[in-house]
């Protein structure tokens, strides 16, 4: 494993503890542990050193934890993991059929020849990181502009990614730390034969539902197991039935002794991203643009996408996976601008950044150094007012409709195929290949043509609808002259025409187009690559937006945070960025709002009083009866006589952390974050210590459900237990 010492500049940024509050802040690099205050930690109930945490020499806890979808662990030496139901969801949905629902009744395979492939999913294994900021800020300087700097920082990454890729079938990322303060390359071993080994029933996996998603107190059993598989050589290979079991470097144990109030927890995990160190600009414009469009559009996309299901069974379970993703990120999304309006977040932002200011005012060099960093971010966002419509209405038609999606994605792999493999787009190169076949193909199990039109006429009436300045002139001309019901008219036929006669919903066809030359994809006179082609020139000039405003903050964001490092004496962390981060905490219940307090647990016997019988509150026959029985085992909850089912912490998580392991002071797995409290998702861009909880699947239900509800001998057998 390749390691570094990370530079000086970072030890500034980190003294964050004060007291165990201010500790549960922050998801942490786990370069950064030997820095942290382990001797507190340790009065907390903490048993390891920073070396059993991450050990980049040796074998550690943080060799069993992978990406997979979100976080995922290793649970046996036979490549066995442990994750979300949510995140298995998307397999066992592409699973399942009206005939053969796993979806709703559940999947076991009690050997491995039973074991069925996930479609689409792979496992990542974090086996380096390594320091390469000297080497990426070397390309550029303040003289570049935004769209200059962007592009000098692409392609000294795309080196480094070569590089280090050449002779192995290992993946690099380079990703960046403080908005582009530093830049730190993570080495990974993917892993692209991934199986079904347990999913509980969507009754279990997914009780409660949207109704009670994001929302405490909660009762799902919200977990799955899968199985990592290689090649014969031990390389990465594509799905085979002579394939063999991934053997991880380390992997951890279950408790069935699980927590109470006050017990230390950690988590080691994947965030995805947060924003905590954004400009008031920003966070205005997500509050005033980018959340209420974004809730708008996945309103309407449910709507549309709801009604067609309710038509066919099958449709229903085809669009399932697609509309638990939009529903998630709506729920967020409202929780996110009502918290954001309720604890008067961008009020605040501005008062701290007005305070900043002075700071900075008051001494010369300070002024020299950052004074020009607030205004230019100005200047930044003020630009992108002008386009921010077009390019959301853009953005989400190539989200939204999985035709144009394909059309567009087939269609842009011709264009940078023209050009040498150096200088194409990331994610267009010779190495991205292998993924983009691999989705081109996964795509056929959910397309769905009918609900994908509605969706289409949908957007494309939203990009007709653009403000003067910001309309689209292929589109307008397109239909030019047309208002009312003669514009609805037309659009429907435009939309008939285009799904009656294009090829890119056919699996082969689609396959032997992603192998085309521009001109060669262009002289079949698909409709939708016609579209796609037409779309083209002003998808790159959104992308080159995207671009110039990214290279710009690459050296604004920077100053910014090494700004408030100054003012605040170093009390920083840098943002979640996808890639493995460590999170301290306790089990603590919260009140959250006068005169109301929630207990830091639950019980089985408040499934079935939630029970109704029907949509999200079914309860199993088999677990009432295992309930009836109160057998209990090992499992029950000391002085409740009952199974714990969630529980909550302090552990700073967000999306991407869904199936990370919570350990107790010993490295066990004392359950598996799952989800965070309505009350807090607004912890992306500010963290509220006596808000901010994460929801947890108790291991105690977990070994419950497949030792006395299921009786899944060889998967207990399996694990190992503490």
């Amino acid at each position: 494993m390749h390691h570094r010492t990370f530079p000086a500049f970072f030890v500034s940024l980190i003294i964050l503890f004060a007291g165990s509050a201010m500790a549960d802040e922050g998801m942490w690099p786990l370069y950064m542990l030997d820095r942290l205050p382990f001797d507190q930690f340790k009065t907390r109930g903490l048993e390891l050193t920073a070396d059993q945490i991450y050990n980049p020499h040796g074998t550690c806890i943080a060799d069993a934890v992978v990406q997979c979808g979100a976080t995922a662990s290793f649970v046996s030496p036979e490549g066995l993991l442990v994750t979300n139901h949510h995140v298995a969801f998307s397999a066992v949905q592409q699973q399942s059929t009206p005939e053969h629902n796993c979806l709703r009744d559940g999947f076991y395979a009690p050997t491995k020849a039973n074991e069925i492939e996930a479609p689409g999913y792979s496992v990542s294994v974090t086996i380096g990181s390594e320091d390469v900021t000297k080497r990426v800020l070397g390309a550029v300087n303040d003289k570049m502009s935004g769209l200059q700097r962007f592009n000098a920082i692409d392609r000294t990454i795309k080196k480094i990614t070569a590089e280090s890729e050449k002779g192995t079938s290992n993946r690099c990322k380079v990703v960046a730390v403080f908005g582009g303060k530093q830049y730190v390359k993570y080495t990974s071993f993917e892993i692209r034969d991934v199986r079904m080994v347990y999913i509980p029933p969507e009754a279990i996996g997914n009780f409660g539902g949207e109704t009670d998603n994001w929302m405490w107190p909660r009762h799902t059993g919200d977990f799955a197991f899968l199985r990592a598989y290689v090649g014969l050589d031990g390389k990465p290979a594509d799905y085979a039935k002579d394939n063999i079991p991934y053997r991880p470097k380390n992997y951890l144990p279950l408790s069935a002794v699980g927590v109470k109030d006050g017990d230390f927890t950690m988590t080691v995990g994947f965030p995805g991203s947060t924003e905590r160190y954004i400009s008031s600009y920003e966070l205005e414009n997500r509050i005033d643009f980018s959340l209420p469009n974004l809730i708008k559009s996945s309103e309407d996309e449910i709507r549309i996408t709801e009604e067609i299901g309710k038509t066919d069974s099958a449709i229903a379970l085809r669009t399932a996976s697609n509309l638990k993703g939009i529903y998630n990120y709506l729920k967020k999304s409202r929780g996110i601008l009502g918290g954001c309006n309720r604890t008067n977040v961008l009020a605040r932002k501005r008062d701290e950044e007005r305070q900043l200011t002075a700071f900075i005012d008051g001494n010369p060099t300070l002024k020299k150094k950052y004074g020009s960093v607030l205004p230019e971010l100005v200047s930044l966002y003020l630009d992108i007012k002008k386009t921010r419509v077009l390019d959301s209405r853009l953005g989400r038609l190539a989200r939204a409709v999985d035709y144009y999606r394909l059309a567009s994605t087939a269609y842009r792999w011709a264009v940078e195929r023209d050009k040498p493999d150096a200088e194409r787009e990331r994610g267009f190169q010779n190495r991205d290949t292998v993924q983009a076949k691999r989705r081109l193909k996964t795509a056929q199990i959910n397309l769905v043509p009918v609900v994908d039109r509605a969706l289409f006429r949908y957007s494309l009436k939203q990009v007709l609808d653009l403000p003067v300045g910001q309309k689209i002139d292929a589109i307008e001309r397109l239909f030019a002259g047309k208002t009312g019901d003669v514009l609805t008219t037309a659009i429907d036929q435009y939309a008939d025409d285009l799904y009656a006669r294009t090829k890119i919903g056919n699996l082969d066809d689609r396959m032997r187009m992603f192998g085309m030359t521009r001109k060669q994809i262009e002289a079949l006179k698909d409709p939708f690559i016609a579209l796609a082609a037409t779309l083209y020139p002003e998808s790159e000039k959104m992308r080159d937006r995207d671009k110039a405003f990214s290279g710009a903050e690459t050296r604004l964001a920077p100053k910014l945070v090494q700004a408030y490092a100054e003012w605040k004496n170093g009390t920083m962390y840098p943002d979640a960025n996808g890639t493995m981060r460590v999170s301290f905490g306790e089990v603590r219940e919260f009140s959250p709002r006068d005169a109301v307090s929630y207990h830091h647990h639950t019980l089985l016997e408040g499934v079935l009083q939630k029970e109704t019988g029907q949509g999200e509150f079914v309860v199993p026959e088999a677990l009432k009866a295992a309930f009836a029985s109160k057998d209990f085992g090992r499992y029950a909850e000391p002085g409740d006589n009952d199974i714990p089912i969630d529980y909550l912490t302090t552990n700073d998580i967000t999306n991407g952390s869904s199936g990370s392991p919570i350990l107790n002071g010993k490295g066990e797995i004392v359950g598996l974050a799952f989800d965070g409290n309505y009350e807090g998702v607004a912890s992306d861009y500010t963290y509220d210590s006596q808000m901010n909880r994460t929801i947890v699947v108790d291991s105690r239900y977990v070994l419950y459900v497949l030792d006395k509800v299921y009786h899944l001998d060889s998967l207990m057998k399996e694990l190992t237990i503490h």
